[in-house]
């Protein structure tokens, strides 16, 4: 068949991997991708939120699915925008409708749910400019650390977590009626923190049955030992040491099942992946976050242990028949380290050669900052190349990472050396 992929990540050079694998893939095309992509289907020149211009593609090119990787064309209604179409009807989109998006699209819309469907979570109130007083009166109740959200997407930057009172009080101020974060922080969730040791899981559903995917754990610092600067993620590992049979048989009974049922029960058209963050506080989850998508870095841990035909798994999702699928995995481990611009997740320059990816053998090269640029590939982003490695054991697939993150070269070139830190050695 042919697939129309949207986004140019590392998440997407990662699904159009293993789309592109699939005896039922005819023709697979990206837009805008990155210059790894085109390896594996042809890059369009598209915006995944241009929405008209995709439609006239998916005519022109007879797509007969379309697989949204990043959140922006979700919470702006890209499913919602073909299935208003009569032309595009017929084309399944997998993802979630805008109102399914908006578990990720407004902290608030997230939190409202969670406590309607009795998931675990922080506690929380929200402000806006019309109520900004009673935030900061709020604040002064709590105990450091106070955790305040951009409702909104804010590109993963939104979320402060501060130690003192007063910094927390200017901060809310700054958010609301600066627009510290623009539109997004507009509205301000203000949470309680937890304390404990965070992981992923992520969710496949047709919007009532659902598979379970392998849990992940990210790395967000872009210093070692989880210091420094937040980032979009400097490298992932799959599964989790840490997380066992039991507490995966409570996230999925307290937070996988009552999620899919609220799902349900609001009459959202959810055919997609949810993405799960959670906080294992004590021997007890609790979600942080949802996100209406697969995770980036952590796509480029869980896809390559998914053993089935991920083509497959998405007609039964839009067929709403997933129950009758079977999911099957490696039984191995996973570890991606992510190579960056010199300066990330500060200012940094684009335009670098890269020399050296065409020669591992041994890892799978997800770009995700890349393009071809008059026959040189060159970095066009932050976080530039995904090393990831399968292992017998986790120190087997971070050591194959980490050998050949060293062997792949660029100007001002800088990653983690010491993902999973906690786990080994």
């Amino acid at each position: 068949m042919n697939i129309l992929l949207l986004g140019s990540g590392g998440r997407e050079h990662a699904l159009a991997w293993k789309l592109s694998r699939s005896p039922l893939c005819r023709n697979l095309w990206i837009a805008p991708g990155n210059g790894g992509t085109r390896n594996v289907g042809t890059n369009v020149n598209i915006s995944a939120t241009d929405f008209d211009a995709l439609a006239d593609f998916a005519l022109e090119k007879e797509i007969e699915m379309i697989v949204v990787g990043p959140e922006d064309p979700l919470v702006l209604g890209v499913v919602d925008y073909f299935k208003g179409k009569p032309a595009l009807q017929h084309i399944p989109v997998i993802g979630p409708d805008a109102q399914g998006a908006q578990l990720e699209g407004s902290k608030a819309f997230a939190k409202q749910f969670m406590m309607k469907y009795n998931v675990p979570t922080a506690g929380y109130k929200e402000f806006d400019a019309t109520n900004v007083n009673d935030g900061l009166a709020y604040i002064d109740s709590l105990t450091p650390p106070i955790v305040l959200k951009a409702d909104g997407l804010a590109a993963g930057k939104g979320v402060l977590i501060i130690q003192d009172k007063e910094e927390a009080k200017a901060a809310l101020k700054d958010m609301i009626l600066e627009s510290r974060f623009g539109e997004a922080s507009k509205k301000v969730v203000i949470e309680e923190f937890l304390d404990g040791i965070e992981f992923s899981v992520f969710v496949l559903t047709d919007g009532t049955s659902y598979k379970i995917l392998p849990p992940a754990k990210d790395y967000k610092r872009v210093g070692v030992a989880d210091t420094g600067l937040n980032t979009g993620g400097m490298g992932a590992i799959s599964p989790v040491p840490f997380v066992t049979e039991e507490l995966m048989r409570k996230v999925e009974e307290q937070v996988v099942k009552p999620t899919i049922a609220g799902i349900k029960a609001e009459g959202m058209d959810y055919k997609g992946f949810v993405y799960v963050g959670l906080i294992k506080v004590g021997e007890e989850p609790k979600v942080i976050e949802y996100n209406c998508r697969l995770g980036d870095p952590e796509t480029e841990v869980v896809i390559p242990l998914l053993e089935t035909d991920l083509v497959k798994l998405f007609l039964a999702v839009a067929g709403g028949y997933l129950s009758e699928e079977e999911l099957e995995f490696k039984n191995e481990h996973c570890a991606t380290i992510m190579l960056v611009s010199g300066g990330y997740p500060g200012d940094y320059e684009k335009g670098k050669v890269i020399k050296g990816d065409h020669d591992i053998e041994d890892s799978l090269i997800f770009h995700a900052g890349t393009k071809a640029d008059d026959g040189k590939l060159v970095t066009n982003g932050g976080r530039v190349i995904a090393v990831t490695s399968l292992g017998a054991t986790l120190q087997d697939a971070l050591n194959t990472s980490l050998a050949n993150a060293h062997r792949i070269e660029f100007d001002g070139k800088n990653y983690r050396k010491d993902i999973g830190y906690e786990f080994v050695g």
